[in-house]
């Protein structure tokens, strides 16, 4: 689990993010949403330590992120970047590297390590493309590699920037399949999340941001029921009968049965 406490972090002498507290347990997936500039990205990397905090705390399984060494922290917690360059290394090499806070001056991986890294492949699907360049790969694929290379590491937490961003419809929803599976495997999972219907229908709890502060964090339909969501974005957020989130301008008028 992974919880903040009244924290608050920002750049030069601004706070882009001020006063925020909302934990995400294990088992479940969370997701950070709102407008842009409303501080998702910066929460995100406060939470893994690529940005100090100013004043408030995070804590990773109970303890202080500070507290960590560099290796122990990596141990814990993956995070997955919204771009990263491209390798020219196999799928099951860049897999492996999740495990390199595991090995020793030697950098040797053990039965254990490879054990691993093909149990990340397995989950992941990505089995199959072990000895392919990574470059050869579609964005959706090299996406479920670096899931991958984020289970490979075995820690009980995920922190991902817009994983879905730069893919098409499809993979998007493959990977928060997958994404969801994860999380309900024991791990919690943070994910920034740009499209709306597609957060509120994937995610077990909601961490609304607004003008850098935290507006609700609870499950899609308590926080929906707010309204804060509507007025955060300036839409109309609606559920249509089969429980599909969808959303509508203002003023558009209602459809059939949905709840809006």
């Amino acid at each position: 689990m992974i919880e903040l406490q009244h924290v608050s972090a920002g750049y030069g002498a601004q706070d882009v993010v001020r006063d925020v507290s909302f934990a995400a347990p294990n088992g479940q997936l969370t997701a950070l949403i709102g407008p842009n500039g409303s501080g998702k990205t910066t929460l995100l990397r406060a939470m893994t330590r690529t940005l100090p905090c100013r004043s408030g705390n995070i804590l990773l399984d109970d303890r202080s992120i500070a507290s960590y060494g560099r290796k122990e922290f990596a141990r814990t917690a993956a995070f997955m970047p919204q771009s990263r360059p491209v390798p020219g290394i196999t799928v099951r090499a860049l897999v492996a590297h999740g495990r390199f806070p595991y090995l020793g001056f030697s950098r040797r991986m053990t039965a254990q390590d490879t054990a691993a890294v093909e149990q990340a492949m397995r989950r992941t699907g990505t089995l199959d493309w072990a000895n392919r360049d990574v470059r050869a790969l579609s964005g959706g694929e090299r996406q479920r590699v670096y899931l991958a290379m984020a289970l490979a590491q075995d820690g009980t937490t995920i922190l991902l920037d817009e994983p879905g961003a730069f893919l098409d419809v499809r993979a998007q929803f493959e990977l928060l399949d997958l994404l969801r599976s994860v999380a309900a495997g024991g791990k919690a999972v943070v994910l920034v999340m740009h499209e709306l219907p597609q957060a509120m229908q994937y995610a077990d709890r909601i961490a609304l941001l607004g003008g850098g502060r935290l507006l609700g964090c609870d499950t899609s339909a308590a926080l929906a029921a707010t309204g804060a969501v509507d007025r955060v974005f300036g839409v109309r957020l609606c559920r249509a009968p089969d429980g599909v989130w969808y959303v509508k301008a203002e003023g558009q008028a209602n459809s059939g049965s949905a709840e809006c």
